[in-house]
């Protein structure tokens, strides 16, 4: 019973001290869970407050991000603004400038129907005045007809009278011819003919000694006469003359443009050269690069080229090539433009379009350093003096001033190169049907034909006095032609030579040889051999630098 109740004793104990335990547990837990709680609350809050700032810093960025958009947008708008009007501007500017040209066309077509306009005037009035003085002179005529009919009438009359005297003479001469026979012992045959022989031998002693006086005295007369009319020719003609090398200078703003010219690996240059056909030379002069060609027209080309890629920036080839299209065309315009102007300065219709393009084209033409269409032109205008001076027709003086024009016209033209200018220039014309007298004063000018016209001496002597004039002509580009070709002819003949260029007009001479036939000393004795040759064998003025280029490449593609 005892340990009964001890046990339920020791129970009821253990159950206290066990409920106390799960009881003290039980609280710590709930206050460990509080606890637990109060820390997720805290950090649920912490948690809360961070993403509250991370949203609002997101937030921030989002605004920040809205207005650099808004920004780039608002400068992407100006920009496209921007280059809206610069275009507009452009397209403003080009529509502009084709107006003003198309003014400029009108314009100068309108001063040119005014001054065919006064030019009909002007004949009008001569023709006006020309029928006016043939009324007179016709007026005149009948009066002097009256006058004549009056005189043959009296003239009659008195013929009728002298022939009755002749009847007279004659008996009374046969009357006095047979007393002479008588008192002579001559026949009257052997009279006269004694009597026709003194008479013939005195007649030709005068008529010796005055051919004589009349030779002497034309000799003077006709050498005073031609320095006369070739005195007062020269008084009333002054053309200018130009002297024109084989080469340009072109002039750059800055040296920065000459690696823009030469382009990567060179293709802009060789792109240019091989479109114009013409040599440009870029070396350490300063604000210039020279271009070199024995056509002006080639070299003109060029310029005009050159000046507008770098004007326009856009320097590659495929704007180089659409640039030298667009100088050929303006080059063609202006060479119809001046062979019009010209035939209209001088006064001279009635030509073919090929001709008058012909003589556009002299103006890019230069013999001896002379241009070609000032030389014409002055040639033209000398004839036309000469032939007014001699008082040659009117008709005569305006072929005069044709032939003179086109006497050189053989120059410019393509056809047939072994045929002497001359001829050539006459078998144009001829082809379009111009007047035998200037045929054959163009191709006799040179004594290549025979002279039948009055008008070739008179073109021959005004096409010298134009090229004998101090100062009109040089022989600069046939002699530079031919002392380039001599000097680059010379290294050919060694072997491993492959190809030989003048440079800097004549003054360096660079020669490519093959690296695999030619070493590096036999390079060195080349360079000297062409040198001492080239002092032998050739004139010149100054110094020829001689460089022999030995160079080898290897080239490989990967594919």
């Amino acid at each position: 019973m005892t340990t009964l109740v001890s046990l339920i004793a020791g129970f009821l104990i253990g159950a206290a001290a066990g409920y106390a335990a799960l009881h003290v547990f039980t609280r710590r837990y709930r206050q460990r869970l509080e606890t637990e709680e109060i820390h997720h609350r805290n950090r649920l809050a912490a948690l809360e407050a961070e993403a509250q700032e991370r949203a609002k810093r997101l937030e921030q960025k989002a605004h920040q991000r809205l207005q650099e958009a808004n920004r780039k947008l608002q400068q992407a708008e100006k920009e496209a603004e921007r280059r809206v009007r610069e275009k507009l501007a452009k397209d403003i500017a080009e529509t502009e400038a084709k107006v003003r040209e198309m003014l400029a066309q009108a314009e100068a077509r309108h001063k040119e129907l005014d001054e065919r306009q006064k030019q009909v005037l002007h004949l009008e009035e001569t023709l006006d005045r020309r029928q006016e003085q043939l009324q007179t002179q016709l007026a005149s005529l009948q009066k002097d007809f009256e006058r004549l009919e009056q005189q043959r009438e009296a003239q009659e009359q008195r013929l009728r009278q002298l022939v009755q005297r002749e009847e007279t003479l004659a008996e009374k001469e046969k009357a006095v011819q047979a007393q002479l026979e008588a008192l002579a012992g001559l026949s009257r045959e052997e009279a006269l003919q004694r009597l026709m022989d003194s008479l013939r031998h005195e007649a030709e002693a005068r008529a010796h000694a005055q051919i004589q006086q009349i030779v002497e005295e034309a000799r003077l007369k006709a050498v005073e006469e031609s320095q006369r009319i070739v005195s007062i020719t020269l008084s009333r003609v002054g053309v200018e003359q130009a002297i024109q090398h084989s080469i340009t200078t072109f002039p750059l703003e800055s040296d920065e443009h000459k690696g823009r010219i030469i382009g990567r690996e060179g293709r802009n240059i060789r792109t240019l050269e091989a479109l114009t056909g013409v040599e440009i030379i870029v070396d350490d002069t300063p604000g210039a690069i020279v271009i070199s060609c024995y056509d002006p027209i080639r070299r003109e080309i060029a310029s005009r080229t050159l000046q507008r890629v770098l004007a326009d920036g856009r320097v590659h080839p495929a704007r180089i090539e659409e640039e030298v299209k667009k100088a050929e065309q303006e080059i063609e315009r202006e060479i119809r433009d001046i062979g019009h102007k010209t035939l209209m300065s001088l006064d001279i219709r009635g030509v073919a379009p090929e001709v008058r393009d012909l003589v556009g084209k002299m103006r890019f033409r230069f013999s001896f350093g002379q241009n070609l269409l000032h030389h014409s032109r002055e040639v033209a205008r000398l004839a036309a003096l000469i032939a007014a001076e001699l008082g040659l027709p009117k008709e005569k003086v305006r072929l005069a001033k044709r032939a003179g024009l086109f006497h050189d016209i053989g120059k410019v033209s393509d056809e047939n190169p072994e045929l002497p200018h001359a001829l050539l220039g006459m078998e144009i014309l001829k082809r379009y049907k111009e007047h035998p007298d200037v045929l054959n004063a163009v191709g006799a000018h040179h004594d290549e034909i025979e002279m039948t016209s009055i008008i070739s001496p008179i073109v021959q002597v005004a096409d010298a006095i134009s090229g004998a004039r101090p100062g009109a002509r040089r022989e600069t580009v046939e002699k530079y032609i031919q002392r380039i070709q001599e000097l680059e002819a010379i290294p050919k003949k060694f072997p491993g030579v492959t190809q030989a260029f003048a440079m800097q007009a004549g003054r360096e001479l660079r020669i490519l040889v093959e690296s695999d036939k030619v070493s590096d000393s036999l390079a060195d004795q080349i360079a000297q051999a062409v040198a001492e040759e080239i002092q032998n064998s050739l004139q010149y003025p100054g110094q020829i630098k001689v460089t022999v280029i030995r160079e080898k490449r290897s080239i490989a593609y990967a594919r």
